[in-house]
């Protein structure tokens, strides 16, 4: 049964590079849009949230599949312009986790204690100066954890564009499938085993930079196997005020 498993393992890694590629792109695009809605959802224009809420909505409310048929086949269609499927899945993956990302840097804005905004205040911060030295690192590493799981279904989500012809892991597997049809539990396994690498790979970094962003609000690195408090090393009195204006 394992005859073939070097030839298997060689054909599933050629879609890596695509899979990765996707994975970053979509990362890159998620990031961007997640702070763009995020903000925008907590604007006080009244015009700027409502259009921030028909993206998250339409975006979180709607099929990631039928997300890249339509931007991967029906749009070209429509305006006569074929993007590459690479460039589609991206895109999608970016539209589709920026929307789920945007609720996230909203909560992550809105758990930041009102006492050190009234702090920031009170020391005659610039709304511009309070959201980039008090509010946004608070926020920061609020995001992180829950960023963290994002990301990781941003990577599984890559599999759909298997469907738009990107030869990425999966597609390279169903390549295999006709042909060792018998040994399909050995080709799936291959899969399995890459992205649960690239799962830890990405969490890894979180965490990296999760212990960062905690050092540099004076907090102690967040324990992720314990129950404790979540509010627990929150930053008390004025520290994270701390500098010149």
């Amino acid at each position: 049964m394992l005859d073939n498993f070097g030839y298997f393992w060689e054909v599933v890694l050629k879609g890596l590079p695509y899979t990765v590629y996707a994975t970053l792109g979509g990362i890159a695009i998620t990031i961007v849009l997640s702070v763009i809605a995020g903000l925008a959802l907590l604007s006080g224009s009244r015009t700027v949230r409502f259009i921030s809420r028909i993206y998250v909505e339409g975006f979180r409310g709607t099929s990631e599949l039928v997300q890249l048929f339509w931007i991967a086949l029906a749009l070209p269609i429509l305006i006569g312009f074929q993007l590459v499927p690479l460039w589609a899945g991206i895109l999608v993956l970016g539209l589709n986790h920026g929307a789920y990302g945007a609720e996230v840097v909203r909560g992550a804005v809105q758990s930041v204690p009102k006492a050190q905004v009234e702090g920031a205040v009170a020391l005659n911060f610039t709304p511009a100066q309070r959201m980039r030295r008090v509010i946004l690192p608070q926020a920061f590493i609020e995001t992180l954890p829950p960023f963290n799981n994002l990301f990781i279904q941003l990577l599984k989500s890559t599999a759909l564009l298997a469907l738009v012809s990107v030869p990425e892991m999966t597609k390279q597997a169903e390549e295999l499938r006709p042909i060792f049809g018998g040994q399909v539990g050995v080709i799936y396994l291959i899969i399995l085993v890459l992205y649960f690498a690239l799962s830890v790979v990405i969490t890894f970094v979180m965490r990296l930079l999760e212990r960062a962003a905690a050092r540099r609000l004076g907090r102690r690195p967040v324990k992720h196997d314990t129950l404790s408090d979540p509010l627990a090393g929150m930053p008390v009195g004025g520290s994270a005020l701390g500098g010149k204006p």
